[in-house]
């Protein structure tokens, strides 16, 4: 690292810490020549490969402006879709790659958008696996249903139900009237 004051090519770490994001670390460094002392950040190189073969650094921003078209109208708000950035991008950096395709980040957005919101998530699927046909549609909400049916089943019986259940319910009730239509 050089000094930003006499640009020697040397200094020492003084001190390191994770930095507060969690995301990267902060070193602060002294300079073996003029004794001057500076702060450096460093982060892990994270890089999206686009379909034409572009390199692009990973940006939760462009998650959640991609996402967000998806969500036009749906009870999510913004910090719903921080999160959901900022779980893609942990479970794409729990890959272990630096690099990874669009591809993968959308199927890294897929399950983490059909838990926050189902209709969100199969406008974002019809778009990315390029639904051609009403069969795709039926088949992606039989796979809700059948996902809803089995989480029903497998939460505890009883007159009170989640926010989450009757979350699901009113969101099958709009796949109910979709497909009715």
């Amino acid at each position: 690292m050089h000094c930003p004051f006499c640009h020697n090519p040397d200094s020492r770490v003084v001190d390191t810490r994770i930095a507060d994001d969690g995301a990267s670390i902060r070193r602060r460094r002294a300079c073996t020549s003029c004794k001057r002392r500076f702060t450096t950040l460093e982060t892990s190189s994270f890089q999206v490969v686009k379909r034409a073969g572009v390199v692009e650094p990973f940006s939760r921003n462009k998650v959640v402006s991609g996402v967000k078209k998806a969500c036009q109208g749906r009870p999510v708000s913004d910090d719903d879709l921080a999160i959901l950035a900022q779980q893609v991008e942990e479970q794409l950096r729990l890959t272990g790659v630096s690099n990874v395709s669009s591809d993968e980040v959308g199927k890294a957005i897929l399950p983490f958008l059909r838990d926050l919101d189902e209709i969100a998530y199969l406008r974002f699927a019809s778009v990315y696996r390029a639904f051609n046909t009403l069969e795709d549609f039926e088949e992606a909400i039989r796979i809700l249903r059948e996902r809803n049916k089995d989480n029903a089943s497998a939460s505890t019986s009883g007159s009170h139900s989640s926010s989450k259940t009757k979350k699901a319910l009113s969101n099958r009730e709009i796949l109910d009237s979709l497909l009715d239509s």
